[in-house]
Order: C-alpha cells, then sequence, then structure tokens
C-alpha cells in the first residue's frame, strides 16, 4: 500500500507540471493582454501618454518577455507562494486569494459532505423501498436536482427568502465581521451564511449520485448471493451493509474525484449570483481581462483538487472492496 501511494504521488507531480503549462498557454492565447483594455480606457479618455504607460505596465506585470520564460518565474515562485502580480489593483496573487481561497475550501469541503450525506441517506433508502412513497419522492428529488440550473435556484431562494422571510442570504458572512480577524463570531457568521450556498450548488451532484446509488444497490440486492443470504435468515439489516452496500458504494466512491472540479466550476455562476466572496467571481473576472497569473493560479489549484480527490478515491476502493488489487497482478 504504502509503495502505491508512493507511486501515486509521484505520478502527480509531473501531471501537474503538464496541466499548469497547458492552463498557462490556454489562459494566454487570446489575443491581446491584461494591458490591452486599461490603455483602451485610457485611449478613449484621450490620455496623450497612454502608450508609454502601456510599455511601463507590460514591463511590470512581465508581459515584455517571452512566454516560457514568464511560465518558469511563474512555476518557479509557487514553492514560495508567489504566484507573479495580478492585473486587478496590481497586488501579487498569493495575497489576493488568501482568504477567498480559504472561504472556497470551506464552502466546497462542505458542499461535499452534503452531497455525499444526503445522497447515501436518500439512495439507500430509496433502493430498499423499491416503488414505495419514498422511493417515488427520492425520484422526483433527483429528476428536479438534475433539471434545475443551480443559478436558477440561487435566484428563487434569493427572491423567497428576501420576500417572504426578509433575510438577506448573500454573501458569506454579516458585513461587520468583513476584513475582521479570525474568531468565533466571524465562523459562526460564515457557518450560517453557508447553508443556502451548500443546498444550491450541491443540489446537481446530490441528484446525480442519489441515482447512481439507487441504480447499483438494486442491482446488488437482486443478485444469487443476496436471495441465499435472506433465505438463511440473515438479518436484513446485517445482510445490506456486510455485502451488496459495500459493492454499491464502488461508483460512489470513485465519482470523488469528478465531484470536486464539478462543485467547483458549478459554484462560479452561484457565487456571482449569491454575492460570495470566494474564488468564483474572481476567477471569471480574471479570465475575462486575461490576467494570466490569476486565472492560472485558480485553475492550477482546481487541478490539485481533482488529482489529489482521485487519489483518495483509489485509496478508498481498494479499502472498501478486496476485489480491486493495486498492482498489475493479484496473488491467487
Amino acid at each position: 500500500m504504502l509503495n502505491y501511494i508512493a507511486r501515486r504521488v509521484l505520478l502527480m507531480i509531473p501531471t501537474l507540471f503538464v496541466i499548469s503549462a497547458l492552463v498557462y498557454v490556454i489562459v494566454d492565447l487570446p489575443p491581446g493582454d491584461c494591458v490591452t483594455s486599461q490603455i483602451d480606457e485610457l485611449l478613449s479618455r484621450g490620455d496623450p501618454d497612454a502608450l508609454r504607460r502601456a510599455d511601463e505596465l507590460r514591463s511590470l506585470y512581465g508581459l515584455d518577455q517571452p512566454l516560457w520564460q514568464r511560465y518558469l518565474e511563474w512555476v518557479a515562485g509557487m514553492f514560495q507562494w508567489d504566484f507573479g502580480l495580478s492585473c486587478q489593483d496590481t497586488v501579487p496573487v498569493g495575497d489576493l486569494i488568501g482568504e477567498r481561497l480559504m472561504l472556497t475550501m470551506v464552502m466546497e469541503v462542505s458542499t461535499i459532505a452534503f452531497i455525499w450525506i444526503v445522497s447515501f441517506i436518500i439512495g439507500v433508502y430509496a433502493a430498499t423501498h423499491q416503488y414505495q412513497a419514498g422511493d417515488y419522492i427520492a425520484s422526483f428529488i433527483g429528476f428536479v436536482g438534475l433539471a434545475v440550473p443551480n443559478f436558477l435556484l440561487a435566484l428563487v431562494l434569493l427572491y423567497v427568502g428576501k420576500v417572504y422571510f426578509g433575510l438577506s442570504i448573500g454573501g458569506l458572512m454579516d458585513p461587520e465581521y468583513i476584513d475582521k480577524p479570525l474568531s468565533w463570531g466571524k465562523v459562526s457568521s460564515v457557518m450560517q451564511h453557508l447553508i443556502i450556498p451548500v443546498i444550491v450548488i450541491g443540489t446537481s451532484g446530490t441528484a446525480g449520485m442519489i441515482r447512481r446509488l439507487r441504480a447499483n444497490l438494486l442491482d446488488e440486492l437482486q443478485k444469487q448471493y443476496v436471495v441465499t443470504g435472506r433465505a438463511k435468515g440473515l438479518p436484513p439489516m446485517k445482510l445490506l451493509i456486510k455485502y451488496p452496500l459495500r459493492h454499491a458504494l464502488n461508483p460512489f466512491v470513485a465519482d470523488i474525484g469528478n465531484l470536486l472540479p464539478e462543485v467547483i466550476s458549478g459554484s462560479v455562476i452561484v457565487s456571482v449570483v449569491l454575492s460570495l466572496p470566494t474564488t468564483g467571481p474572481m476567477l471569471l473576472g480574471a479570465l475575462k481581462t486575461q490576467d494570466v497569473n490569476l486565472a492560472a493560479t485558480f485553475l492550477l489549484f482546481v487541478a490539485v483538487l481533482t488529482v489529489i480527490g482521485t487519489l483518495i478515491s483509489d485509496l478508498l476502493l481498494a479499502a472498501l472492496d478486496p476485489r480491486i488489487r493495486l498492482g498489475a497482478t493479484a496473488e491467487k
């Protein structure tokens, strides 16, 4: 097991380097750069020094250097938490994303926990109560979650909360805690404001997981070894947990690697709608303005989470199902 983990961790390093190179090149591909829009604004105002300032800004951001040299400097700075300068307010990217990155991780971890818990409970109940009222309700929830876009659900909850309950559910904390040091009051405020974003972002992921877990568990419950166990008089709960549920959880656990990027990408538009101070709105702005350092840093963060999530899912699968072998061959 330790050798397997070591090989996977070593494989993650070149994988992340390749992803970082692709991300950096793709973000830089469109014509122009982050200085172009600033200079266009200055020219529209009739600033005679606009072109001179353009050269100064490109030199400041390193845009006068070749792409490969900028990329290597960006990669070298990662190990010191230095991701270069951002075109937004001309501040280091590391300082710009500090608190937003932490709030994003808190929201994503909470969303994934919500998806797993709700999907597991509803999926197991629906499979063990097939064609009963609970099964139909779970199926209805699944179809609604898959059909309704996240941003539309966010708008509906914004309207309902404001009109019918007089609540403001935008943001991730009360205004008095913004730019304040960490405290129990700030943590409590963040926890309260997380409820709506977690429900909105997790709905679509929960719907898909419920359907997959229900289908897999129903398939296992109809196999011969389950029928034999029932005939021998095994308690229903013991029979369910010991074999069918463990086998049905394989795809459920394998979705961890795919769930992380889906949750993060789905939270971008929701963060804009709900005015959440996470990395989503900043990433959207960075892509629009071609802020290469800022956008590439965010996308690399998503890649790191995806690779780590895939590793975790593989380890959990190996621990969950003895039929899965970590090596290329299995001992007989």
